[in-house]
């Protein structure tokens, strides 16, 4: 990266090629942060996330919700979903995201990581459910964790820090063409929360 580049992180592209994701960095305090993590902790409806592998059903430490205009039904690692109705505080960080991003959002994911030790393994967001080439807003609050992308055919690799109170966004090609990870790490025992807006197309 150009160390004289003056345009703001946020309108600098992080991929070099086949896709688009842009850190806006921390877009709440400290304080709101705290407050916005303690709320998602206790109030959401948080399940141990399911997923079926070569045919076994695998229960994850991991925790997961699912919310949305409607009771959309959403199918990834081959199990399904129905959105819940939004609580308050889940659509007042939808409409911050959307007024950073310039997006709108018809639904989200959350994931509870409860430590470091719990990841996410290298995937796209292709699920057919999906708005096509539609952007993803992620939020993340808590432990401050890595986020690794890797090009599908080159295997480039492109790692960022995710900070409590952040807003990461992915769109366009992103998806075709990249993976995506949140890596273990011994380095924090501290739990993490991350929401992902997206938009189905019923």
């Amino acid at each position: 990266m150009d160390l004289f580049d003056a345009t703001p992180q946020s309108q600098r592209n992080i991929l070099n090629k086949d896709g688009e994701v842009y850190y806006y960095g921390k877009i709440f305090n400290n304080k709101e942060a705290i407050a916005f993590y303690e709320e998602l902790f206790n109030n959401i409806h948080w399940k141990n996330d399911e997923a079926i592998i070569f045919g076994k059903r695998i229960i994850t430490k991991r925790k997961v919700a699912w919310y949305g205009d409607e009771p959309f039904q959403y199918t990834y690692s081959k199990t399904t979903k129905s959105a819940l109705p939004w609580t308050k505080v889940l659509l007042e960080l939808k409409k911050k995201t959307e007024e950073v991003t310039g997006e709108t959002f018809n639904s989200c994911l959350l994931n509870l990581y409860h430590d470091g030790s719990e990841g996410m393994a290298w995937h796209s967001d292709g699920e057919t459910a999906l708005k096509t080439n539609g952007a993803i807003g992620s939020l993340s609050f808590g432990a401050v964790r890595k986020f690794s992308f890797k090009h599908k055919s080159t295997k480039e690799k492109i790692d960022i820090i995710l900070e409590n109170g952040s807003l990461l966004e992915m769109k366009g090609l992103t998806q075709t063409h990249w993976l995506h990870r949140l890596p273990p790490t011994k380095q924090t025992l501290k739990p993490r929360i991350n929401l992902t807006f997206r938009t189905i197309e019923c």
